[in-house]
């Protein structure tokens, strides 16, 4: 690494709204917890590490990011200012407001996405740069055109993209840009890839491959990170576990966590403090049950994410899904998690069919849901927050905040199998 490149100061960026996260949405998307941390705060630990001594985080008018912060422990040595951006007027407006707490150069991110240590460490050794990051599904995203190591142009939502490598929302660019004038886009906001595309014309702009990012455009790009973050743990048990409980891999048990006789845990696998497990229940690989959790018998849980205080009883199956804070599944509820076709699974995201690019997801459900005994959840369902579903229900499309859903399906329609 050239250190002569290294910044002190980093920007993020979490000022936007949350809309296509439902129905995770009612507080910022960076404030969803993993390890019992909310994920701006592994950013910050993660940029701390990177060698950054003070980040400017751009927050809403709620100032949700400070407050939940401030509830948290922070970095020591790591100096964090907080700026309101009043109107949501784009990320180009957002860094404008923080003018006047910005060094000479400084490393910006998005406070919507994930990003590893190592990508931010290899990003602060050029200057300028942008992280890119190589995929083959770059239809939601900024496209870069490259040549050799700089890049020449970020190109938003291409027809016909110029190649295969996507805007990470990583640059580490100089103060003197935001002096350059730029118009507003079709959405009527200033974008701050404009600012990266008149830096490109006047200078060098080098990029860096991240390979330790990820996105959260939609609440199942939650499982993608969890699955990271998993693979980083180490076993640790703080809790107590009883006789006859069969544990392997990496797991992490939290303190007053008691892990009952029967259970059979497969890890990576991170369970929080306070939680009661078991007995004779099954926690397959990249299970992470927050604080304050009751997994009952004869429950299986794979691949999820199950959110501090919710209670999963007896009975139950729970695959490639997660569960807000506080719900409460009925004894006997399965979450369905592969299409019969064994095509990707798709959701409804604002009226319009998503393919979440997963050949396996469950359902994601929004703080506080219930659901009655004996129901069944189809793959790609989302419920909202504080929602009830009736027993027997068979969940097909997804349910709105605040609401009382019970089965429409009255008749039973056979047919034979061609």
């Amino acid at each position: 690494m050239n250190q002569k490149f290294l910044t002190g100061q980093a920007v993020i960026l979490a000022a936007g709204e949350s809309s296509r996260f439902w129905p995770l949405n009612k507080k910022h998307k960076s404030l969803f917890c993993l390890l019992e941390k909310p994920l701006i705060l592994l950013t910050l630990l993660n940029l701390k590490k990177a060698g950054v001594k003070e980040v400017v985080i751009l927050q809403g008018v709620s100032k949700d990011i400070e407050s939940e912060l401030k509830r948290h422990k922070l970095p020591q040595g790591l100096k964090i200012k907080y700026v309101v951006q009043k109107e949501p007027r784009g990320t180009g407006d957002a860094l404008r407001q923080a003018a006047n707490h910005l060094e000479q150069k400084f490393l910006v991110l998005y406070g919507d996405d994930f990003y590893g240590e190592k990508d931010l460490k290899n990003c602060l050794a050029k200057f300028p740069s942008v992280l890119l990051k190589e995929t083959k599904n770059i239809s939601n995203f900024g496209v870069a055109v490259v040549d050799k190591d700089r890049v020449k142009k970020i190109v938003e939502k291409p027809l016909r993209p110029p190649s295969n490598l996507v805007n990470a929302g990583g640059y580490f660019i100089p103060k003197a840009v935001l002096e350059e004038k730029i118009a507003e886009s079709e959405r009527g906001e200033l974008e701050i890839t404009d600012y990266i595309n008149r830096l490109a014309q006047k200078s060098k702009v080098y990029f860096v491959k991240a390979s330790d990012w990820f996105p959260l455009s939609f609440a199942w790009d939650l499982l993608a990170v969890n699955e990271f973050l998993l693979n980083g743990i180490k076993t640790k048990i703080e809790g107590k576990v009883e006789k006859n409980c069969h544990v392997q891999g990496p797991v992490f048990v939290g303190k007053r966590t008691i892990i009952k006789s029967g259970t059979y845990v497969e890890g990576p696998v991170w369970i929080g403090e306070n939680c009661e497990i078991g007995p004779n229940c099954f926690l397959r690989p990249f299970s992470h049950l927050g604080d304050n959790c009751r997994i009952g018998h004869g429950v299986e849980i794979k691949n999820s994410v199950v959110s501090k205080g919710s209670t999963i009883p007896h009975l139950n199956y729970v695959g490639d899904s997660i569960i807000g804070e506080n719900c409460d599944l009925g004894g006997g509820t399965v979450f369905a998690n592969l299409r019969l076709d064994r095509q990707n699974v798709r959701s409804k995201i604002k009226g319009i069919m998503v393919d979440t690019g997963r050949k396996k997801l469950g359902a994601v459900l929004g703080r506080g849901v219930q659901v009655g005994v004996n129901s069944s959840l189809m793959p790609g369902v989302l419920v909202g927050e504080n929602s009830v579903i009736g027993p027997h229900s068979l969940v097909r499309e997804n349910v709105a905040d605040d609401t009382i859903f019970y089965s429409k399906f009255d008749k039973v329609e056979q047919k034979r199998v061609p």
